[in-house]
């Protein structure tokens, strides 16, 4: 089979982590302008302030994608850039430099994917509450109309928000991310119902502006599990912990999947809400579960899974010996089998693996080139994984490399590499790896010369 012949090719990137911060040209902070200033959050005591300083060399950064062959780049907008409060005022030249982006990736031959939120919340909006104020849909929604009607003529497709799971699950209960709070079940549960929520009124904002008519979609982790054998006990024990919920946890697919493509919330969560001294209002789950035309998809890693003695799954120990990533993360390809084809089985959408890729040590070498042989071969083997889900009949329509260069890796700073394309901070040189000229051969067979 190789993959569907209009198969999206890609590659990712979000705003802070390339653009250098927006209030350093004239626009709003965000939390993570905020988080980055407290000591001991950022493991090497950096920021985002500058990172790839993207805002100044885009131009540059797009040249290199064509050069690379990339026809599809997901990118993100930063809320405070365009909206330097998160409402009302708009800067007209933060949403001028992503018009200008648009333009030049167009020109380029380069099909622009647009995620509205990347984790940068207004800082001014934290103030308010931030997710927490029932307010917050209305604020996301008139963000979005901003951004629709200025660019919504020349979008391939639209992602309203990249991965809840972190940046409520890491940053508002674990604080270990922006904006660094630690909070009870209540509060989680109620600031991810506002979430999903601005993800429905800004499907519905770019359904009644958008005028080219993109796909719609949004991004959230893709967590799923591997079935430690291929035993019908085995596999639906990883199904069950993939899609299914008994116990209240912020990182199940289902408590934010469910009621985006089914209406509803999972049992668990319904009983949950019934003891919550505020609860859902009448017609909020027809707003979250707006149609969308794909299910987005984050998948780096997936634990193994098995039926326990009372059919419930239970994690084994990885025995591949496939090892880890730099980031601890285990390697393991199958996940891009198993998760789609679980995901696919129950939502019945197309799936585009929205982000996927490695933390490596990567370095330029002496002969000038950096040579990352372990990213290729993770790459190839997830990809072989995907392709087969293709063949066992589960619709794959895209796939986004994380990422196009290397950047800013939130809490960890700039300890990790995840690019393609080599960053020197100092100096901001880009130096292509490996990868990179790999990934243009992918591109350019459409996958055939990986199988």
């Amino acid at each position: 089979m190789a993959f569907p012949e209009k198969f999206m090719w890609g590659v990712a990137t979000a705003a802070y982590q390339i653009e250098g911060s927006p209030y350093t040209t004239g626009g709003g902070q965000s939390v993570w302008d905020m988080f980055c200033k407290r000591p001991g959050k950022i493991a090497d005591a950096s920021s985002g302030e500058v990172a790839c300083d993207h805002f100044n060399r885009f131009r540059e950064d797009i040249a290199l994608m064509k050069d690379l062959g990339i026809p599809h780049y997901r990118l993100s907008i930063s809320w405070p850039r365009v909206m330097p409060s998160g409402m009302r005022n708009v800067s007209q030249e933060g949403l001028d430099f992503y018009s200008q982006l648009i333009d030049e990736l167009l020109v380029n031959g380069i099909q622009p994917h647009v995620t509205m939120y990347h984790w940068d919340t207004p800082w001014e909006l934290y103030l308010k509450g931030g997710w927490l104020n029932s307010d917050m849909p209305s604020w996301f929604q008139d963000y979005a109309e901003v951004l629709v009607k200025k660019l919504g003529d020349r979008v391939a497709s639209w992602m309203t928000i990249n991965e809840p799971q972190c940046f409520i699950g890491l940053g508002m209960e674990q604080g270990i991310h922006a904006p660094g709070d630690k909070l009870g079940q209540q509060e989680i549960l109620w600031a991810s119902h506002q979430a999903l929520l601005s993800h429905g009124k800004a499907v519905q904002v770019i359904r009644s502006e958008a005028t080219n008519k993109p796909l719609v979609g949004w991004a959230p982790v893709g967590g799923c599990a591997i079935p430690h054998t291929n035993s019908t006990e085995d596999i639906e024990a990883a199904r069950f912990a993939t899609v299914e919920m008994d116990t209240f946890n912020t990182w199940s697919t289902g408590m934010w999947t469910d009621p985006v493509f089914l209406g509803r919330y999972p049992k668990v969560i319904e009983e949950f809400w019934e003891t919550c001294y505020q609860q859902p209002a009448d017609g909020d789950m027809e707003i979250i579960s707006q149609p969308i035309d794909f299910f987005g998809a984050n998948i780096y890693n997936a634990p193994r899974v098995r039926a326990g003695a009372n059919g419930k799954p239970e994690v084994v120990r990885d025995e591949t010996g496939l090892g880890r990533t730099l980031f601890h993360w285990p390697v393991s390809p199958e996940a891009l089998y198993w998760g789609p084809k679980f995901f696919h089985d129950r939502y019945k959408k197309p799936v585009v693996i929205t982000e996927n890729g490695m933390a490596l040590s990567d370095w330029v070498h002496l002969d000038g080139k950096v040579h990352d042989p372990q990213r290729i071969d993770f790459l190839q083997r997830y990809l072989q994984e995907f392709e087969r889900a293709g063949r066992d009949g589960v619709d794959i329509a895209g796939y986004m490399q994380w990422s196009f260069m290397d950047n800013f890796e939130w809490a960890e700073g700039y300890r990790f590499r995840f690019g393609l394309v080599h960053v020197d901070y100092t100096t901001q040189k880009r130096t292509p790896k490996d990868s990179a000229y790999w990934y243009k051969d992918v591109i350019a067979t459409n996958g055939a010369n990986i199988l």
